[in-house]
């Protein structure tokens, strides 16, 4: 589906991407990863044809820049940065649904699960939200349509763990008739949400590997921790995670998305002093609330 063949980008004498080949399928999860610099970004931009470059860049054998409405058709993407658009954000879901042909409702519905009410935002300009709820409104027109690629650049930096629980079931949804490329600078946000992980120095691919796909996506953890004592700090951070306290403050109970169980461990890992339990065991059904929006 999408194909790098020597590709090379400047920028006046900088050489930002230096001879890319990669080629990514349907069906592949693949995780873009790299310090900042590494030139993940400019490769993204490169993909939806927002740059010249030297080489070739194919979306279903067709180039972004020459064939730009037909392969941005087939793209859902979610960028780093929100854009400083001053439209207002029932205008712009109106607006994105109308460049795919999507249903601006679906749209709408994708924000609610994901915790963001567009309706009641609808007269407000999209640079006045708070990063919460930008991210989850770029997600929102990402996935709330037909999409062949989604291309995400660090797509869950500003979500609240619950947020990030709903992307996750919806990516799951897609998972088996879309290529995912997720850009991320560290590969514990993005570890159980790839099979495949491709990584980036200085303009170069320098590891290219398949992992281990035995995290269902949409899975859940039950958690239970448990504190040698109470401790302000540590209950705040359980808390920010939705868990809930037990008898005397010591014993915490919550869930955790599957994706997301080694970003939860690193937090834990900051309090280890305090530990004396910790519990995870794989819910036996999955989580229903979550509406079908397919």
């Amino acid at each position: 589906m999408i194909h790098f063949s020597h590709v090379v980008k400047r920028f006046r004498r900088n050489e930002v991407l230096k001879g890319i080949d990669l080629d990514i399928v349907r069906g592949q999860r693949v995780a873009l990863i790299g310090s900042n610099g590494a030139g993940k970004t400019t490769l993204i931009r490169c993909l939806l044809g927002e740059y010249k470059c030297e080489g070739e860049v194919t979306i279903d054998n067709q180039n972004p820049r020459a064939f730009r409405q037909q392969v941005l058709s087939k793209v859902g993407f979610v960028p780093q940065l929100p854009p400083p658009l001053r439209m207002p954000v029932g205008q712009l879901v109106r607006f994105a649904a109308s460049l795919c042909g999507a249903d601006p409702q679906r749209m709408v519905r994708v924000a609610q699960q994901l915790g963001f009410d567009a309706q009641q935002f609808s007269r407000q300009p999209f640079v006045k939200l708070s990063g919460g709820q930008k991210q989850k409104l770029l997600i929102a027109i990402a996935l709330g349509r037909d999409s062949e690629l989604l291309v995400m650049d660090e797509p869950a930096a500003n979500l609240d763990p619950e947020a990030r629980h709903i992307l996750f079931r919806l990516l799951a949804e897609k998972q088996e008739t879309s290529a995912m490329l997720i850009s991320s600078h560290r590969l514990d946000e993005v570890a159980s949400l790839v099979n495949r992980v491709v990584e980036m120095d200085q303009g170069k691919i320098v590891l290219d590997d398949k992992v281990a796909d035995l995290v269902e996506i949409s899975s859940q953890l039950q958690c239970r921790v448990r504190m040698l004592q109470h401790e302000e700090a540590f209950a705040r951070a359980l808390s920010e995670w939705g868990f809930q306290p037990e008898g005397d403050n010591r014993i915490w109970n919550g869930r955790v998305a599957g994706p997301d169980r080694l970003r939860f461990l690193g937090m834990l890992s900051r309090y280890a002093a305090l530990l004396s339990a910790i519990e995870m065991n794989e819910s036996a059904q999955p989580d229903t609330e979550t509406e079908n929006v397919a």
